[in-house]
């Protein structure tokens, strides 16, 4: 019996989020410090962690289309099993260029998922409440995304064995998902709207372009942080213990801002607070680089860090879907995708040649300038609407 309760959907939807932010927040650091201990350098390390998200890339031009055709859970589904085989593999060969194909493989299924599942909830959400279900969103992705380097501990007991669990809660959360009844986004489209792909991209850009940064920031300094941060952290003296606790240090701190600044954005607009965290955060991470040989401030500095920037990323998906009417969510979301790959490509290319050319502060000076771009578009960025149910008029 399939079960379209509004409720147990979204429930549904935020527990498959928090399995796929796990699988997700595993593998970086995992598969980056396997590589690290084979003797792999910094560049080419940071080369095998862009695979996931030249993945989210190849899939977002296509992701669309079996969207509209097909509903949300038919993509869901498949991407969570497309994931569950290829964790399996990973550890059966631990060879370069096989975890580059894999890790590209699981970023196409982690874009089904995660596309699909932003389209599912910006669509059912109203303009009041979507700061908060956005923010829950991104609390689950990042409890999820914060679990998964604890598995690095894992590795004492057995290498395969964090990749078989990370297999078989993805395969649970299949089960799960596989009740829901299935649904569409919305197919009302004004006649005066954009009807082509790229009229449609050029819509979202206009009205919106603003709100794509804070994906592609987001995926910067996740991709560098988990892809880049145990390499440079290793270099600089600090021990593998010490990094499975900064790292998840950094998400707790966006757990715990989540949902508050979601409700601070829905009270005083997306704008201003996008502006404030990107601002905060910054500074965060250029103070890193004074203190980086004192483990407990840098602890501290993680955890007020991830506070600020943690809620980017849903922060501008909600903005996002504040800017455009319904009818354009889906090919919105498809450029925040896009946004958030390229974000998750450049930051441990950038990091890792860096790491290589600037000895002490790299990893700092990436992510800390690059939320000081943020700030300077935000301010640059003119609304053009103002914060109402978006419906084609």
């Amino acid at each position: 019996m399939k079960v379209n309760h509004p409720g147990y959907r979204f429930s549904m939807l935020i527990a498959m989020v928090a399995i796929a932010g796990f699988a997700q927040g595993m593998l970086l650091p995992l598969l980056s410090i396997l590589l690290e201990e084979a003797g792999v350098s910094s560049s080419l390390n940071g080369l095998n962690a862009t695979a996931l998200y030249i993945g989210v890339l190849l899939a977002s031009p296509f992701i669309e289309k079996p969207v509209r055709t097909f509903g949300y859970k038919p993509v869901i589904t498949v991407g969570l099993l497309v994931m569950t085989i290829s964790l399996i593999l990973l550890p059966i060969w631990a060879f370069f260029w096989f975890w580059f194909v894999l890790r590209m493989v699981i970023g196409i299924a982690d874009n089904m998922v995660h596309y699909a599942t932003q389209v599912w909830i910006t669509s059912t959400s109203t303009a009041k409440n979507r700061g908060r279900n956005i923010s829950i969103y991104g609390l689950a992705f990042g409890l999820g995304f914060g679990a998964g380097p604890l598995m690095i501990h894992l590795l004492k007991v057995a290498e395969w064995l964090p990749f078989v669990i990370a297999a078989v809660l993805t395969f649970i959360t299949w089960l799960f998902v596989s009740r829901l009844a299935n649904e569409f986004p919305s197919q009302d489209i004004d006649t005066r709207a954009p009807q082509t792909t790229w009229a449609r991209y050029r819509s979202v850009v206009k009205m919106a372009w603003f709100s794509l940064l804070p994906g592609f920031a987001y995926g910067y300094l996740e991709a560098s942080l988990h892809g880049n941060y145990p390499v440079y952290a290793l270099r600089s003296g600090l021990s593998i213990d010490q990094v499975s606790l900064l790292l998840p240090a950094f998400v707790v701190g966006g757990l715990l801002t989540q949902l508050p600044l979601g409700l601070a954005s829905d009270k005083f607009g997306r704008k201003i607070i996008l502006l404030t965290i990107a601002t905060l955060g910054s500074a965060c991470f250029f103070l890193m680089i004074a203190v980086e040989h004192s483990p407990t401030v840098l602890f501290l500095l993680f955890l007020a860090g991830g506070g600020c920037v943690g809620s980017l990323y849903s922060l501008g998906v909600a903005f996002m879907a504040d800017l455009v009417p319904t009818y354009l969510l889906p090919t919105a979301n498809v450029m925040m995708a896009v946004s958030f790959g390229l974000g998750s490509i450049s930051g441990p290319l950038i990091g890792g040649w860096l790491i290589e050319m600037v000895e002490q502060g790299s990893v700092y000076y990436s992510i800390g300038g690059m939320l000081v771009l943020v700030v300077v578009a935000g301010l640059l960025f003119k609304q053009q609407h103002t914060e109402v149910e978006p419906h084609p008029t």
